[in-house]
């Protein structure tokens, strides 16, 4: 059962995304807050899995709630909504720890599936729109941390990590590299693992960010 929080300050946003979320029989809906910091106080009562966050909430919004969220070691996974996705604060997020982010948008058939991917830490969440995302508002620097970590990484790996950019899932990298699935996870774990990053999103941003990739090479 995955166990999951909703924050938006829109009750009839927040009233649509259970109805949706409780008709699959492995969610279950844990807490509901209407701005950052009654998330972050529902995150440690209730311990969820993930989280879906709105980005634009008073009092504390989500950004910074998602930044607070994702700084400890076993919290929970958050996917962002938005109202349009090149937006600078699902950037920000996804910076600050989110997984991945969804249009509001969307289809509930996509919403369920978005949710899925996230808990599942299988592949990002629409990843050419996060490409675009990214590739629209990072700013190309590399740390020396960073460059060590790069060059750490095996030939194979930096496959990985350039195929991860371009916002293949784990069939697709097994077809692509002409390996089997256990494998790509392993190469993948190894990735995150040398990059000190916690969940696929974050080393795609340290791949743009890092001038390793360059918008539009993916």
């Amino acid at each position: 059962m995955t166990r999951i929080l909703i924050a938006d300050d829109d009750a009839l946003v927040r009233m649509g995304l259970r109805v949706v979320i409780e008709g699959e029989p492995d969610f279950e809906v844990v807490g509901e807050a209407e701005d950052g910091r009654q998330a972050i106080e529902l995150v440690r009562e209730q311990k969820p899995d993930l989280v879906i966050m709105d980005i634009r909430m008073p009092h504390l919004d989500g950004l910074a709630a998602t930044r607070e969220i994702t700084a400890g070691e076993g919290g929970p996974k958050v996917l962002v909504l938005t109202t349009f996705e090149l937006d600078e604060y699902v950037y920000e997020a996804l910076r600050a720890g989110a997984a991945g982010f969804v249009l509001k948008r969307v289809p509930p058939a996509d919403l369920i599936e978005a949710v899925r991917v996230v808990a599942s830490g299988d592949s990002m969440v629409y990843p050419a729109a996060t490409r675009r995302l990214v590739e629209r508002f990072a700013s190309p620097s590399v740390s020396k941390e960073q460059a060590r970590a790069l060059a750490s990484l095996s030939e194979r790996e930096q496959e990985v990590l350039r195929l991860l950019a371009q916002g293949h899932n784990n069939r697709e990298m097994s077809e692509q590299l002409f390996v089997g699935m256990e494998t790509v996870k392993s190469h993948v774990g190894a990735v995150l693992l040398k990059l000190g990053v916690r969940d696929r999103t974050q080393a795609v941003i340290t791949a743009y960010e890092s001038g390793f990739v360059r918008p539009g090479e993916a």
